[in-house]
């Protein structure tokens, strides 16, 4: 990987054009693009007003060199075939760089993984099954997922939640070196993100290695069970009515939408009645907004913050905490240290 396609990165993270960035920059765009083409080398001075127009430091840039592979990688993605191209393009982006953050912070900063992100072969294991062996491996207790941002966390997922701009795009992730990273819209309710972050942990799981040809069914598929175990969720997916949706939803966390999927793939309901509940949904105005959402404990991410937190206690000001983040001290969009508050109230 090079300068200039960190620079690019950055620049697509940020939501610039070439020729926006250039005239903020009061360059030609002709010698931005050589820049992100690796056709002329910036000069220190150049490349310090790039990362400074983009929030960062020149040494995040300058140092992209030393990760794996290529920084602008595609990664898997929950979202809707309606999404804009320029959005979730910029969202990938957006992951592409905090993966170069969080390689120098995991260099910084020792975290204390009780976890782990196991991977399945998707070929050998069928998604259900990978999901039943996880919890198996997290020795989490039967019945719902308490606290699921908690259980990925302990794992050494660093979750960031932004609002993404858009309602078309949930969530995103991929691995940072050994350590797993998964970007989360701020903006739907909590059982949305939960099943988002299923979703995502299924990808971890199964697609960081053999890639089958439906990864967003079998991450669909893994997340159903690793939220709601078939064996311990079958006999109360009988004779529903809308109340004991509301109740299930209450209990497991889950949208009622994704209740009646469960219900309909465990063969507890027919064809006919899953059209049923969704006629009635529409009529309703749920199939967009469901009741009880708002009873629902929010889950927040705790580890970006800690990791700035750590960066605080070894005796660094925010400044240059910010600077080994690879953030500019000015720069509002830093997770690690303006989540920091938030922390310190929970």
């Amino acid at each position: 990987m090079s300068l200039g396609e960190a620079i690019a990165t950055a620049r697509r993270a940020r939501g610039y054009t070439q020729a926006a960035l250039a005239e903020q920059l009061g360059i030609t765009q002709a010698a931005l693009s050589r820049y992100e083409h690796n056709l002329r080398e910036p000069t220190k001075s150049a490349l310090g007003d790039i990362a400074y127009a983009l929030g960062l430091t020149p040494d995040l840039l300058d140092h992209a060199d030393r990760m794996q592979g290529a920084l602008a990688v595609g990664a898997h993605m929950r979202r809707r075939a309606t999404a804009k191209a320029t959005a979730w393009r910029r969202l990938e982006a957006q992951l592409n760089l905090y993966r170069l953050h969080a390689l120098r912070l995991f260099d910084a900063v020792e975290l204390r993984i009780e976890l782990a992100v196991p991977w399945f072969d998707p070929f050998e294991y069928e998604p259900d099954t990978a999901a039943r062996l996880l919890r198996m491996q997290w020795r989490m207790p039967i019945g719902p997922v308490r606290d699921l941002t908690g259980w990925m966390e302990a794992a050494g997922c660093l979750i960031i939640v932004a609002d993404f701009g858009t309602n078309r795009v949930d969530g995103l992730s991929q691995w940072s070196g050994n350590q797993p990273l998964i970007m989360l819209n701020s903006t739907p309710p909590t059982d949305r993100r939960r099943l988002t972050l299923a979703h995502e942990l299924g990808h971890l799981c199964l697609h960081s290695q053999g890639v089958p040809d439906d990864v967003e069914a079998d991450a669909s598929a893994f997340a159903a069970e690793f939220l709601m175990p078939a064996d311990t969720i079958r006999p109360q997916l009988r004779n529903l009515t809308t109340g004991k949706l509301h109740d299930l939803k209450r209990h497991w966390g889950v949208s009622m939408q994704a209740l009646i999927e469960r219900a309909f793939r465990l063969k507890t309901i027919s064809a006919t009645q899953r059209t049923s509940f969704y006629k009635k949904f529409s009529r309703l105005g749920w199939r967009t907004h469901e009741p009880v959402s708002d009873e629902l404990a929010p889950e927040q991410p705790r580890l970006a913050a800690a990791i700035g937190q750590a960066l605080i206690q070894k005796g660094l000001t925010e400044s240059e905490a910010a600077i080994i983040c690879g953030f500019s001290p000015d720069n509002p969009d830093n997770p690690f240290l303006n989540d920091m508050t938030r922390l310190r109230l929970v």
